[in-house]
């Protein structure tokens, strides 16, 4: 449960937030993890080593963007499942765990059958009839992405899904968030990004896009220079915010 501060500082933020000026907001970006629910990940891995699962993640969770990145970097492109499953490895052999090929493929598989957060339908369908267009932005493959939406019925709600594969890169890369622009036909002011993690927020600011940060896991802020235009801890915060810069 989240910290009663946490909600306070979201309320702070969200008033500090309402006299600033108004820009044309027609768009929603959403990364994949304002939607879809990680924490299952996380909870299989404690399952498979009890007591050991935070070690898992966190390692694990290191690896999976260093690997991303490092790839980019190197011009040696992986998609996110690749990334993630050598990652997976790298952490079996680090923190010395027996990882059988069964735990290997459940683990893998929860990625890919992610459910979403309580909160959204409901997030979603206030947005849409605010007469916001919805997309996603994720460095996760397309059809990771398009199955999740499937399976919670809400392959109608977004009118496109943008995956960083498609430029084999990833977000922080400038030309990453640029997609957005180009898929949707709108200027930077138009398009409100929408991450879960902070220094999501940070590379969406650095591009120029008025950023929201759902922190939804009540995580320290990214010191990098930059912040979010508002934060909160859940979809009905965002809502919150986007209708008064609707106003």
């Amino acid at each position: 449960m989240l910290a009663t501060s946490s909600v306070l500082a979201c309320a702070s933020s969200l008033a500090s937030v309402s006299s600033a000026p108004r820009s044309r907001l027609k768009a929603i970006v959403f990364d994949a993890f304002p939607i879809f629910d990680p924490r299952p990940v996380a909870a299989l891995a404690e399952t498979f080593f009890p007591g050991r699962g935070s070690a898992v993640m966190n390692t694990w969770r290191t690896r999976q963007f260093e690997y991303q990145w490092l790839r980019a970097l190197a011009g040696r492109y992986a998609d996110f499942l690749q990334a993630t499953e050598e990652s997976l490895l790298f952490t079996a052999k680090q923190l010395q765990l027996e990882l059988s090929a069964d735990k290997r493929e459940q683990l893998m598989s929860a990625w890919s059958n992610l459910q979403i957060w309580t909160d959204v339908p409901d997030s979603i369908d206030e947005l849409r009839k605010a007469g916001l267009r919805l997309a996603f932005l994720s460095n996760m493959t397309a059809s990771v992405l398009s199955d999740g939406l499937k399976k919670a019925r809400l392959e109608d709600q977004f009118e496109a899904v943008i995956s960083t594969d498609r430029i084999r890169s990833y977000k922080p890369d400038p030309r990453a968030y640029r997609m957005a622009m180009d898929t949707l036909s709108l200027s930077r002011e138009e398009i409100l990004f929408v991450a879960l993690a902070g220094w999501d927020v940070a590379g969406a600011k650095w591009f120029g896009y008025p950023a929201f940060w759902l922190n939804r896991l009540a995580s320290p802020a990214e010191e990098l220079g930059v912040e979010a235009d508002a934060s909160g801890p859940d979809l009905n915060s965002l809502v919150q915010f986007v209708r008064g810069r609707l106003r």
